[in-house]
């Protein structure tokens, strides 16, 4: 029986392994897919240390004290978005780990995702003053301060969490 192998390259796609032979084509894997399911499979383990509890606990500590934000937290939509914003920024401070990991201190670490963490907030904010109905006046910027420091936090616990699996070799 006569086996070939073959490489093909597809740019970005990355290397995608054919086998010829007595088989049919077959596409076995590439990078990309390989590094979507290594992400998925990091992003789940992460998770399992969240808890519902602490993520309610949070939003009422962050956001309870606020007049503005505390009567829209009434809403479960809001409520739901806090949760939404706050599993991203876990999960962006867990992905961006790996390079506190390697020695990087946590603020060099986050200035390489300043972007995506601003969309956060800025995702956040405009959530509230959708549900505020233009209510916020003064409050507004103490509202955008009380986003950041929410994200902030949840960006923080991702990082540590992630470097603690990366130092135990969890990853």
């Amino acid at each position: 029986m006569e086996f070939q192998i073959k490489f093909v390259f597809f740019g970005h796609a990355g290397i995608t392994l054919v086998a010829r032979g007595e088989y049919p084509l077959n596409v076995v894997t590439t990078f990309n897919e390989k590094k979507r399911e290594k992400q998925i499979k990091y992003e789940r383990s992460l998770l399992r240390e969240l808890s519902i509890q602490r993520l309610q606990a949070r939003v009422k500590d962050c956001f309870g004290s606020s007049r503005l934000a505390s009567g829209l937290l009434m809403n479960s939509g809001i409520e739901e978005a806090c949760y939404d914003v706050a599993i991203e920024a876990y999960l962006l401070g867990g992905r961006y780990s790996r390079f506190g990991y390697f020695g990087e201190s946590l603020e060099m670490a986050r200035k390489r995702c300043r972007d995506e963490e601003k969309h956060l907030v800025d995702t956040l904010y405009n959530f509230f003053l959708f549900w505020g109905n233009g209510d916020e006046g003064i409050a507004g910027e103490s509202l955008y301060y009380m986003c950041e420091q929410y994200v902030d936090g949840w960006w923080r616990e991702g990082f540590q969490k992630g470097e603690k699996r990366h130092k135990l070799k969890m990853h």
